[in-house]
């Protein structure tokens, strides 16, 4: 390393700390105003990405260094004239006598300057950390703004704005890059990234991999069992589907393979599992506190959280169901001999760490720490205490668990590694973010957010299921390149007010949206889940998306499940709670109707399916899922949800009585016949 690259690295890792220790600070004991602390917050993230970002190939020379050094340099001063210009403290040096939001509409020339080269820094922190998609879509809208005059009717004109104004609204003031966007990831998102990389450092969230290896040791299939219930913990936690597959998958698909799963369903299973694990309560990858913040009317986090619980379990059932089946057809059982000997010799070791400490107990310390940090959260939570302090409270839980066994307790040389790695982790939604912001202002400027509905909407011609794909489609090619968790952000911006136009509950709505923007993590052609996952596997990238495709399919019937039988997320049609009666309906619907799926996917029952069985098994799977109205049997139940399930029966008893047949059983199984 020269002496340039030390220290680039150095001043790096100083911001990379400095991040988490002010965001915690900032947000419990606010002492700046709301704007500051974001330019503050992006400050520190855009250095962090132009001096300790990676380089290609090629982007080694002084000149790209230098490069470097000089944007790091500008993020720091523009965001820094946002400080200046916004606190009190410095009134001395505030132009014109006022502050940066009271000369809103009359900004001079160098707070012109100083916005614009803000935009083009966001604009390439954001192409570094997560590519090209979402720079190129907010200078579109740049570009809409200004030549909004001159458009054709389809693209919605409107008066169009200069670029002072521009620059004012997506830069100098706080509707734009420090605006809703950068709040929600400073206040909610950040703390969870904090969260889970303290969780990582004291051995909890390998509690996880090594509880679910132990539960389904036996069971069929259970290497991939064990992929599906840690990969789906472990991603509530950190909300990112290809980091998770990414470290879970290390462990998980090694295992799969070893068990006998091929490579590309090995690889399949790990994608699909961790992109669900942000639609997974009480956390949600930090995607119930987004939504605090922009449903409308507003909820509670326990009204999200409680309308979020069923369709992930749902989900989860469903990827159970495929695994299980998928099994069958390979004829894997258990966790195969070498799983067996890796895990004989973590329980030996564990042992002797128990005898070396003086304990004889088998309890797992790092299970402890885990439970009390998820326990105390919700138990926070529950106690009325705010997101943000519920958080920072079980940020103290895990610090004070932690201290009471040497293998969980944090040396100062651990805290910092996990402070360290939470500030780089953060970069990318940093980036993102205020990236986003850059949408958000140009939508809020031109009032295009209350126009795109009206475009939608005689497009669907008022049908919901129209528009419901639609946005499926608009989210899932949103999805294909950023964060879930902003590309959830965007949507709820563009796309949100089209469904409560459309009579859709606001919650629904908005977990609709989020639920396709981690169902584009798994979506051919990008995929991205499914990517990271080949690479670990060492398969074919295009047959691992598909697998991955399959097997979370559920995660795509499941949204217009819960939008047209809102009792699955325990509500009414109106919004309100639904009766226990409507919801155990639902439930029951939607459970009944992921078994025929699975099994349709998977082409297994009992035995090999056929080509009619498994188109048959398609359509009882959608007529048990189809809800129906008023009118019908009562709580949503219509008269093909019930022939759906009786055929579902018929076909499971067929089958079974085929395999008997097969292995010489009764037609019921029981015990073989004697031979005569």
């Amino acid at each position: 390393m020269t002496l340039e690259e030390g220290l680039r690295s150095r001043i790096a890792a100083v911001a990379a700390v400095i991040l988490p220790i002010f965001a915690l600070l900032e947000i419990n004991y606010p002492q700046l105003a709301p704007q500051s602390q974001l330019a503050i917050f992006a400050a520190l993230g855009l250095t962090i990405c132009f001096l300790g970002g990676r380089r290609k190939v090629g982007e080694h020379s002084p000149l790209a260094a230098f490069g470097d050094l000089i944007l790091a340099g500008l993020a720091l001063a523009v965001c820094g004239w946002v400080v200046v210009q916004t606190e009190p403290f410095f009134e001395s040096s505030w132009l014109l006598g006022s502050s940066l939001g009271d000369r809103a509409g009359a900004e001079t020339g160098l707070d012109f300057l100083i916005g614009a080269v803000g935009l083009l820094v966001v604009l390439e922190a954001t192409r570094r950390t997560i590519g090209w998609v979402l720079p190129a879509l907010a200078g579109a809208f740049l570009l809409y703004a200004y030549l909004g005059s001159s458009l054709p009717d389809w693209l919605l004109p409107h008066r169009g704005y200069g670029a002072e104004r521009i620059v004012a609204q997506t830069f100098l003031q706080s509707q734009g890059v420090f605006g809703i966007a950068l709040r929600v990831m400073f206040t909610y998102v950040f703390l969870f990234v904090l969260f889970g990389a303290l969780l990582e450092a004291t051995g909890a969230t390998a509690f996880i991999v090594e509880g679910a290896r132990r539960l389904f040791r036996k069971s069929t299939g259970g290497a991939a069992k064990v992929a599906v219930l840690s990969s789906g913990l472990m991603g509530s936690l950190s909300g990112s589907a290809v980091a998770n597959t990414a470290t879970t998958g290390t462990f998980t698909i090694p295992m799969m393979r070893s068990s006998g799963f091929p490579r590309h369903v090995a690889g399949g299973v790990e994608a699909a599992a961790s992109s669900g694990g942000a639609l997974v309560p009480p956390v949600m990858g930090a995607g119930a506190y987004m939504m605090l913040e922009i449903v409308t009317p507003p909820v509670t986090y326990l009204e999200i959280i409680r309308a979020a619980l069923l369709p992930a379990l749902v989900y989860y059932v469903s990827i159970f169901a495929v695994v299980h089946l998928t099994a069958r057809r390979f004829q894997v059982f258990g966790l195969g001999d070498e799983a067996d000997d890796a895990e004989e010799v973590a329980e030996a070791q564990q042992v002797k760490a128990m005898k070396d400490s003086g304990s004889d107990s088998m309890i797992r310390f790092e299970g402890l720490v885990f439970l009390s940090a998820l326990g105390g959260l919700v138990l926070f939570l529950f106690l009325g205490f705010s997101v943000f302090r519920a958080v920072s409270l079980a940020l103290a839980t895990v610090l004070l668990m932690s201290s009471f066994h040497r293998r969980t307790r944090l040396s100062s040389g651990g805290l910092f590694e996990a402070i360290l790695k939470a500030g780089r982790d953060s970069v990318p939604l940093v980036s993102a973010a205020a990236c986003v912001g850059i949408v958000i202002g140009v939508v809020t400027l031109t009032g295009i957010g209350t126009r795109l509905p009206a475009l939608i909407l005689p497009l669907a011609q008022n049908n919901l299921l129209l528009a419901l794909v639609a946005i499926m489609v608009s989210s899932i090619i949103l999805g294909m390149g950023l964060p879930s968790a902003v590309c959830y952000l965007l949507m709820a911006t563009l796309i949100g007010p089209v469904l409560a136009k459309l009579g859709v509950v606001p919650l629904a709505a908005h977990l609709f949206i989020f639920y396709f923007g981690m169902m584009s993590m798994v979506t051919p052609p990008v995929a991205l889940a499914a990517y990271a996952a080949s690479s670990i596997a060492g398969s074919s990238f295009l047959k691992t998306s598909w697998s991955a495709f399959r097997i979370a399919l559920a995660g795509f019937a499941l949204p217009y499940v819960f939008v047209l039988r809102p009792a699955l997320l325990m509500l009414s049609p109106d919004g309100s709670n639904a009766p226990a009666t409507a919801v155990v309906t639902a439930l029951a619907a939607a459970l009944l109707g992921v078994l025929p799926l699975a099994a349709a996917l998977t082409g297994r029952l009992y035995t090999e399916l056929g080509r009619p069985e498994r188109l048959v098994l398609f359509a009882v799977a959608a007529f048990t899922l189809l809800p129906g109205g008023a009118g019908h049997l009562g709580e949503g139940l219509a008269w093909w949800n019930v022939a759906a399930v009786m055929m579902f029966i018929a076909v499971a008893v067929w089958d079974r009585r085929r395999a008997n047949r097969d292995l010489g059983l009764p037609p019921l199984g029981g015990a073989r016949p004697a031979s005569g």
